[in-house]
């Protein structure tokens, strides 16, 4: 999740942006309720139990959702979506699904078993089709699973200068129809899907914060939070001596969660349930695609296309997380000093998001960096070592 999505779909939502930022102007939003306890993090690098990278797979012009014709086959893409893989996966898939339909196939094949590949397959399969997944790797060694698990649907996902007319609309489709489908997921066991509240927190008052907010907007990313206004919940902003941390201000909002490693298995699960196959397989060239049986293929390799497709569009995102032991009763996820936390079932995930928001853009290195993970997790050790003091 980049800094910016972190502050858009939390605390700062309804507060701080623009278009969202003319509820500025209205009354201030009741507190429904005051903060409750919050369990203190035990932000400390003894507790580091992995350290992970993800490239998010960035097109400047947004997803590709488009169909080509290779040698027999045919290819509907369906990738480049930044970092907004699994909040548009259900969306893009109903997409990509049309056009396949369009050839009236019985059964098809899917490459790549990520969230836009394990989506799209599961969506083709409601459609009446037999699908087959061609992977080299599956969870959880997709990059899929190294995503920090937080509705972000216009999270880098296109350039605001280099997207056609048309995207604004068709993203709207993208975000509404993939809430709907996860808003299904909510309540069952193991929660794989789930609401928490989000916090951010800072000394600075509303306006300076709205401020600095747009100075680090400085890359010139498409974002479209009017679009979602009618499904994003309403910020409430807490002042000085009416909040547990220790910050003057603290703005809470309530996100849809992904619970990966659960969600991951649910979804698999699914999938095999429902007569699909999953087959280990490696593709270097489009002309590798001949030697699969199915003709119509859903091409859902995410950054992996930039090499088999030769699609230089692809610009990586460097995200890496630090994680942390999971911690009972840390159900819910924060935003400080340019680090954001989140607390999930499979540990408490912890992200350096950086000065601007061109961190980590252009940067194809997925070796982990122990010491600037360690620096993060002691910047929330002190945020919760001044509560304390």
């Amino acid at each position: 999740m980049d800094r910016r999505r972190f502050l858009q779909r939390g605390a700062l939502a309804a507060t701080l942006l623009p278009g969202p930022a003319r509820l500025l102007a209205q009354a201030p939003v009741p507190l429904f309720d005051p903060i409750g306890p919050i369990m203190p993090i035990r932000a400390s690098p003894d507790r580091l139990f992995r350290i992970t990278v993800c490239l998010r797979p960035f097109r400047a012009a947004g997803p590709r959702i488009e169909s080509e014709q290779v040698g027999r086959k045919l290819v509907v893409h369906n990738y480049g979506h930044g970092g907004s893989g699994w909040s548009l996966s259900w969306g893009s898939a109903r997409l990509a699904l049309a056009q396949v339909m369009a050839a009236s196939p019985k059964e098809i094949a899917v490459i790549g078993a990520g969230a836009l590949g394990i989506t799209a397959a599961i969506m083709a399969q409601r459609a009446g089709l037999k699908v087959t997944i061609y992977a080299r790797e599956r969870f959880p060694d997709v990059r899929s699973a190294r995503a920090t698990g937080s509705w972000t649907p216009d999270s880098r996902v296109a350039m605001a200068n280099a997207v056609a007319p048309a995207f604004a609309d068709l993203w709207s489709g993208m975000a509404h129809s993939s809430y709907a489908m996860w808003q299904s997921y909510v309540g069952l066991p193991g929660d794989p899907v789930e609401w928490t509240d989000r916090y951010t927190l800072s000394d600075l008052p509303p306006d300076e914060m709205r401020a600095a907010f747009r100075a680090s907007e400085v890359a010139g990313f498409a974002h479209y939070a009017d679009r979602i206004a009618d499904i994003t919940p309403r910020s409430q902003l807490f002042g000085p001596g009416s909040h547990p941390f220790a910050t003057r201000y603290a703005l809470r909002n309530s996100q849809m969660m992904f619970n990966v490693a659960g969600l991951a298995h649910r979804l698999t699960d699914d999938f095999l349930t429902a007569g699909g196959r999953i087959e280990t397989a490696d593709f270097h060239a489009p002309s590798d695609l001949g030697r699969l049986k199915e003709k119509v293929i859903i091409n859902c390799t995410g950054y992996g296309a930039r090499a088999l497709f030769g699609d230089e569009s692809i610009i990586p995102i460097r995200g890496q997380i630090a994680w942390l032991l999971p911690q009972a009763g840390v159900n819910y996820g924060l935003f400080y000093d340019n680090v954001s936390v989140l607390g999930r079932r499979d540990g408490i995930v912890v992200q350096d998001m950086g000065p601007d928001d061109r961190f980590g853009f252009g940067d194809p290195g997925e070796a982990p960096d122990r010491a600037a993970a360690e620096a993060s997790v002691r910047t929330i050790a002190a945020l919760f070592s001044a509560r304390a003091g």
